[in-house]
């Protein structure tokens, strides 16, 4: 073809956004002979404890007479493989009481797949009665996950609400929703069609309490929309939470979504869903149209350790110690490096993420972004986690925001000797660039 042209939806998901930036630094190499840095990216670490667990799992099903053959040659149902969804259901309900069976799960090919359908359930142009209308997706706490930004099919579907937050003087900070702002928005726009946050958030390692769960929960209820709840870093799998006051929780009107990739299998895409019964249909009535039905693999290392609790052992005992070891080192690094500047770390709250917050930095954090790679540092520049702007402008512009070009994502996840690295030479190029450097 000598003209390609590509359909405004082609387009959308086409062009330059933060995720593409993301996964093009996971998978480009760096010029030859230049140390990398890899401080960008979401991928966990590999945890030795974990990989042997599904090493050995792996070998069962190779030694058991065709179960291999068995996993490999047949589609499951499009919502996910029926015993798979029955041992999630079995084990939730268990151990936290909730009123759930295994209509209420469904399986999708990673947690991204997930919430481009419920984004796209939930929003743009609805038709009643013969007359359409459009809604949008509130995020209640901005900065949120780069990965949901260019997720609409429409345009302008998206309504960020700007973090609140306080400072304090140990050169930490933590974000909290507006309620305020938020239910003012809520009251005067009748066009919301759902409510989304992440817990741990993703990028910041913010933990919204569980007053801050039940208090948005409780809006949901009111104005009869669903609370997505995004819960790929959380409790009980994969655990990374460092702080008690952060129970699992599911209720009325509640969409959770889970992972498999923060416990160890990030290549084998595997989200869970739990929700009512009809928003589980039409998430395999989506997942059967775009992909048939999901991967078979995660379901069946997960499905016995999920069974029998294992799974949330090793979260418990490897998974979450790890990582509160490796945030730990790395804020001391950062305080040692940074010292005498003018910096403050998001607390450290679960997640596997430390946002950075450079006060006096005298250029956007895309353009430090550049500066950092020539010197084999990736870290991703924290305005892409700034986005939904109230079309009607009701709402504060999310780039207003006091930190909107001032912060990075920090992957922490990779080699001691790696990440201290490079926490030194974000550390060197701050001050090169900071505006009142000596």
């Amino acid at each position: 073809m000598k003209n390609i042209h590509f359909s405004d939806f082609g387009i959308k998901l086409t062009c330059k956004s933060g995720i593409l930036q993301l996964m093009d630094d996971l998978g480009m190499p760096l010029p030859e002979g230049m140390p990398s840095y890899q401080l960008g990216g979401g991928n966990p670490a590999s945890i030795p404890e974990v990989d042997a667990m599904y090493r050995e799992r792996m070998e069962k099903i190779l030694c058991s007479g065709s179960e291999f053959e068995n996993l490999i040659s047949h589609y499951d149902a499009a919502g996910g493989r029926g015993t798979f969804t029955e041992a999630v259901a079995e084990y939730l309900s268990g151990k936290y009481g909730w009123n759930i069976g295994p209509e209420n799960v469904a399986v999708t090919n990673g947690s991204q797949s997930a919430f481009f359908y419920l984004f796209n359930l939930f929003s743009g142009t609805f038709t009643s009665g013969g007359r359409k209308n459009r809604k949008t997706i509130v995020f209640p706490l901005i900065p949120e996950y780069i990965g949901y930004a260019d997720q609409g099919i429409e345009r302008d579907t998206f309504v960020g609400i700007p973090a609140g937050f306080t400072m304090n003087t140990d050169h930490t900070f933590k974000y909290t929703v507006d309620f305020e702002l938020l239910e003012r928005y809520l009251v005067t726009h009748h066009d919301v069609g759902a409510l989304c946050v992440t817990r741990p958030t993703n990028p910041t390692g913010n933990v919204l309490t569980d007053d801050e769960i039940k208090r948005l929960q409780s809006l949901a209820c009111r104005y009869d929309i669903p609370l997505l709840l995004d819960n790929a870093y959380g409790v009980p799998w994969p655990d990374i939470i460092f702080t008690e006051n952060a129970k699992p929780y599911f209720g009325e009107n509640m969409v959770l979504s889970m992972s498999l990739s923060k416990i160890g299998l990030p290549a084998i895409r595997t989200g869970i869903v739990i929700a009512q019964k009809e928003v589980i249909t039409a998430l395999a009535n989506m997942n059967a149209i775009a992909a048939l039905t999901s991967g078979s693999f995660g379901q069946e290392l997960a499905e016995n350790l999920i069974r029998s609790g294992k799974l949330v052992q090793v979260a418990e005992q490897y998974v979450q110690p790890f990582y509160r070891h490796k945030s730990e080192l790395t804020q001391n690094w950062i305080h040692t490096y940074f010292s005498g500047g003018d910096y403050s770390i998001h607390k450290s709250e679960g997640a596997i993420f430390l946002w950075l917050l450079m006060n006096d930095l005298s250029i956007s954090t895309r353009e430090l972004y550049i500066k950092l790679k020539e010197r084999g540092v990736i870290v991703v520049p924290g305005e892409y986690f700034f986005f939904g702007n109230a079309p009607d402008g009701s709402l504060p512009p999310v780039e207003s925001h006091p930190h909107y070009a001032k912060c990075v994502r920090l992957n922490y996840s990779r080699p001691d000797a790696e990440v201290e690295q490079g926490i030194k030479i974000i550390a060197e190029i701050y001050r090169r660039y900071s505006k009142h450097r000596a």
